[in-house]
């Protein structure tokens, strides 16, 4: 399984995804499940995949294939690098979701396996605000708004308390990162099926460009610091909690 949390707030967008694919107890892979897409000064892109990893990687090859056909046979294809706003980057990755499902599902499911997938994208044309959408199985999207300034995919359930007490769209860039650690911390903690390393990217509002694009080994001292101050914080709160029963 995996785990990905992508964040919106005034001051940019936080992605962190993990890396670990379960196909069973003895069969425990790591595959990135983050993928960038950059013109600087012009667009930057952000997406996380989870579910069926041929799906999303399908799905990821045909996006690419369709940028090196757009430079280097038709300038008229449309990718996620020229279509004019966020939006239209999420019908394309929408469409050609749809697309790969409907290629392959019957024979994936055919296998007793499931063919689910769902993508998340973050990012910023120049001119444009900084966006982020959640792509579902079907192809169809929805986008993150001040009401829901962040989205999960994959196993979300131990790391979405501390996204739900914390994150409002007036949160500073680093707080929005620190839950987003913390977050995947809980699921680290609770899930076996999510695993080290990570994969962090922060983009800035109106930077065009990453400010923070790297991998988080198991080793991450900052990560590890993160883990060690929430897990002490927790302690100390429950041990100062009011009794129940005089």
């Amino acid at each position: 399984m995996t785990y990905c949390v992508a964040v919106r707030v005034a001051e940019g967008l936080v992605m962190l995804s993990d890396t670990r694919t379960n196909a069973g107890i003895d069969n425990i892979s790591r595959f990135c499940k983050m993928f960038t897409f950059e013109q600087p000064g012009e667009r930057v892109i952000c997406m996380m995949t989870a579910g069926n990893l041929s799906m999303t990687q399908a799905v990821m090859s045909q996006l690419r294939r369709a940028i090196q056909k757009a430079e280097t046979e038709d300038g008229d294809v449309e990718t996620v690098l020229n279509v004019p706003t966020m939006f239209g980057v999420a019908r394309l990755v929408g469409e050609q979701l749809r697309a790969v499902q409907s290629e392959y599902r019957e024979g994936i499911m055919a296998q007793g396996a499931a063919a689910d997938a769902s993508i998340l994208i973050a990012g910023q044309r120049k001119g444009g605000k900084h966006r982020l959408f959640l792509v579902y199985s079907a192809g169809n999207f929805i986008e993150a708004t001040r009401d829901t300034p962040f989205f999960q995919i994959g196993e979300h359930k131990y790391g979405k308390p501390i996204l739900d007490r914390v994150i409002t769209p007036e949160c500073g860039l680093e707080e929005a990162l620190k839950a987003a650690c913390v977050s995947m911390d809980s699921t680290l903690q609770s899930n076996l099926s999510v695993g080290m390393p990570l994969d962090l990217a922060v983009i800035p509002k109106d930077a065009l460009g990453f400010s923070v694009q790297r991998r988080i080994e198991k080793d991450d001292a900052r990560f590890a610091d993160i883990s060690r101050h929430w897990g002490k914080a927790l302690r100390q709160g429950f041990a100062g909690l009011p009794n129940f029963i005089d």
